[in-house]
């Protein structure tokens, strides 16, 4: 994650920051772009495949 990144999301926070709130929002940031490298790799799972998937842990 770029400097400017995490910059830019302190900068929607208030002057008080809830810092157990500002960490959550880091990681979802983060996992967001972990998911989009996947995506440009090719490192996906195809739709039918999680279907199957899902069936097996929603049984």
């Amino acid at each position: 994650m770029q400097k400017q990144t995490v910059q830019q999301l302190l900068d929607t926070f208030p002057d008080e920051v809830n810092v157990d709130a500002f960490l959550e929002r880091i990681y979802l940031l983060h996992k967001i772009e972990v998911g989009e490298r996947q995506i440009e790799a090719g490192q996906t799972v195809p739709h039918e495949e999680a279907r199957k998937r899902l069936e097996k842990w929603l049984a």
